[in-house]
């Protein structure tokens, strides 16, 4: 099974690279498609650096003219995938690539199961972040439950793993961080089960995240999802396995 992962860059010349190479070590079939948001230091020249090498000249390099926000980043990563899942890896190395595997074993273990749409999010310890950050993604998690009746431990985790069909179907109209309840919202007004795994997490000092200035507008959108017209996706019909009689 193929997993596509979307990562969103802009300015992480510190850390792009060994993000990379950390993807190159995880037991998957990966697709990796790298979305540089207009980076003004070095970033898209490293990637550029990095992709005449192995394995990384088999990953997919896509750079935006004007910096537009790790929204449209997702949407245009998204619009390029072409494996059965889908998930989300930052550049700044506060998630580690060795904890893709447990998602996909989750989804595998609901599917079997018979669920037919299953997402699986990965929640983090966020002891370790700072107060107003580690409320406010407690505040926005308790929001979403409330308002879409669901039962998560991490609204604004960066692992979001997805069926391709749902993920190329999301409006995202979200430009910036506003992006994560977003999609929560719509997978859930869309009938999946999210399903989650305990993932490791270690938050840098320097976020670009702020609490005041992306927390309004998540907790806007959020709102906005619940009490306007509600996001609709049907999933294809899988084609029934052929049955050979001897």
């Amino acid at each position: 099974m193929r997993v596509s992962v979307v990562v969103p860059v802009y300015n992480e010349e510190k850390t792009v690279a060994t993000v990379l190479e950390q993807l190159s070590k995880a037991p998957l079939d990966l697709e990796v498609v790298v979305v540089d948001d207009a980076s003004t230091d070095r970033t898209w020249e490293i990637l550029q650096e990095l992709r005449q090498q192995e394995p990384y000249s088999k990953y997919r390099y896509v750079r935006h003219e004007r910096n537009q926000g790790k929204g449209v980043g997702l949407r245009t990563g998204f619009g390029l995938v072409t494996g059965e899942l889908v998930t989300i890896q930052d550049a700044d190395m506060e998630y580690d690539p060795q904890d893709l595997p447990a998602l996909v074993r989750k989804w595998e273990e609901g599917t079997a199961q018979g669920k037919e749409k299953v997402a699986v999010y990965g929640y983090r310890d966020l002891g370790a972040q700072k107060f107003t950050t580690r409320w406010g993604n407690r505040f926005l998690t308790a929001t979403t439950n409330i308002l879409f009746g669901s039962h998560i431990h991490d609204m604004e985790t960066c692992y979001k793993l997805m069926p391709r069909e749902i993920a190329q179907a999301l409006p995202m109209e979200g430009r910036r961080f506003e992006i994560e309840p977003e999609i929560t919202a719509c997978i859930l007004q869309a009938g999946y089960t999210i399903l989650e795994v305990p993932i490791s997490y270690a938050p840098r000092k320097e976020k670009k995240l702020s609490p005041w200035k992306d927390g309004w507008p998540a907790l806007a959108m959020l709102l906005n999802r619940r009490f306007s017209k509600p996001f609709q996706f049907t999933a294809p019909k899988k084609e029934p396995v052929a049955q050979h009689t001897s």
